[in-house]
């Protein structure tokens, strides 16, 4: 599929990365934004609208081909109530889809998540054969606007990413990046749980894959990069990037996870120790492939973010 994709989400992290990336690869992009601003570059043409509130997106759906939406109330660290996550993931991805649906597009592809799928850890490697079984609000909203989008009728994907690092990136990568950045030594060296994640570079190409496939898809696809890191694995690949060693020292775990307790930091020690597995099964069998290695993608990072 080729031609006018819709996209929303466009000034965000992920969304501004995907602008690019689709004009780059020979598409032609409509955004859809929430207020009037500039026409971001690489978009043929923008549309200003309220997803929460679309009474008429016949003008913003006409001639697209295919609907990308990357809009939505992101993450679950923002402290937001669960009604904001519902109106604004769920109910927002519902009537969009159900005007794309009227409007005739060919295909719509939902930037969902892995918290969809599963909470902050697992204990195993997580597939698309398993079920759904998200621990929070805002995975609970992206789980239930993948099953809006399975009752509407028309061709759809539901893109599950993990953690996506790549330039301009928060939260937590975000986070992992200034710790990096740190001249000291850091007591992170035996954490042996393994994440994976996912180069923003690479879920644009998971994008474009979605959108050239034949047939219908209508099912989730984890977005991965195969080559999984443990904590001091990501620590070392952004400090190379760097210049400079991984300068880790090996604090047993136990001692580690008292301390985040004694100064208020047991939740970010929960997620430091936990680990993430998944596998990207269905992307693969499609023909994507990461478009780097992670610890080459970590070292670009911390190169390209002061």
């Amino acid at each position: 599929m080729t031609g006018l994709v819709a996209l929303t989400g466009a000034t965000g992290f992920i969304g501004r990365h995907l602008l690019r990336s689709l004009s780059e690869r020979g598409f032609r992009v409509r955004v859809l934004l929430r207020r009037p601003v500039e026409v971001p570059d690489g978009a043929s043409s923008a549309v200003v609208g309220d997803l929460t509130r679309p009474m008429n997106m016949a003008a913003a759906l006409s001639g697209v081909d295919a609907v990308v939406h990357s809009a939505g109330l992101a993450h679950a660290m923002s402290g937001a109530p669960e009604d904001d996550y519902r109106t604004l993931n769920t109910e927002a991805t519902r009537r969009l889809a159900e005007a794309a649906a009227r409007a005739k597009v060919g295909r719509f592809v939902f930037l969902s998540s892995i918290r969809a799928q599963a909470g902050a850890s697992a204990p195993g490697i997580v597939t698309e054969a398993d079920a759904p079984a998200p621990t929070d609000a805002y995975g609970r909203s992206k789980r239930d606007a993948e099953g809006a989008l399975s009752e509407i009728g028309l061709d759809w994907v539901a893109l599950r990413p993990v953690l996506v690092y790549g330039a301009g990136v928060k939260g937590n990568m975000a986070a992992l990046l200034r710790l990096a950045h740190t001249p000291y030594p850091l007591p992170l060296g035996s954490l042996a749980a393994r994440r994976s994640l996912v180069s923003v570079e690479s879920l644009a190409g998971a994008v474009e894959t979605v959108l050239r496939a034949p047939g219908r898809l209508e099912r989730p696809l984890i977005v991965a990069d195969p080559d999984a890191q443990t904590l001091p694995e990501m620590l070392a690949a952004l400090r190379a990037g760097l210049g400079r060693g991984p300068g880790l020292l090996p604090l047993p775990p136990a001692l580690l996870g008292l301390a985040c307790r004694l100064t208020g930091r047991r939740e970010i020690f929960s997620r430091l120790a936990g680990g993430l597995v998944a596998r990207s099964d269905g992307l693969a069998a499609l023909g994507w492939k990461p478009a780097m290695p992670t610890r080459e993608g970590l070292a670009r990072l911390a190169r390209a973010e002061p």
